[in-house]
């Protein structure tokens, strides 16, 4: 699937916040998108009773496969958390609707934990060791996730 041409990767993130917002919206929830200063959280995201919320931090990939860059950060960020959810987002063309993959905080931050320290313990092209970086890597290639919007347990 091709996704959208030449978006800058700060509109996509922005637009993917507002998918989700949508989304959840019209799973009858409500939805308020965060100021920009709120650390790891880009949605509070509540029942229509308003007597159990969620905090949601948006990652959005604009690329053909589902994969999205993360940090060191996030392997601990809210990781103790039952509230705190990441949405993933998938962008498409603008004529077909993203994938989302909703999944809870610990999930990813012991997901990332393990897939950087299975890529650390392997070595280069050139059979040198790899050196340590902060960034990590989410996928979810068996689509466990996708559309799994009855996690957030609203």
């Amino acid at each position: 699937m091709k996704s959208i041409p030449n978006l800058e990767s700060t509109l996509a993130g922005v637009a993917g916040e507002y998918c989700v917002a949508a989304e959840l919206t019209l799973r009858g929830y409500i939805a308020s998108i965060t100021l920009r200063n709120s650390r790891g959280v880009d949605i509070i995201a509540s029942n229509s009773e308003a007597s159990k919320s969620v905090s949601i931090q948006v990652k959005t990939s604009n690329s053909s496969k589902p994969k999205w860059i993360l940090s060191q950060k996030n392997e601990n960020f809210a990781s103790d958390s039952e509230n705190h959810f990441y949405v993933f987002v998938a962008l498409h063309q603008l004529t077909e609707r993203p994938d989302f993959y909703v999944v809870p905080s610990k999930i990813v931050a012991e997901s990332i934990r393990s897939s950087h320290a299975n890529w650390l313990s392997g070595k280069k092209k050139d059979d040198t060791q790899r050196k340590d970086s902060s960034i990590r890597n989410f996928t979810d290639d068996e689509g466990k996730y996708k559309e799994a919007w009855d996690l957030l347990n609203l």
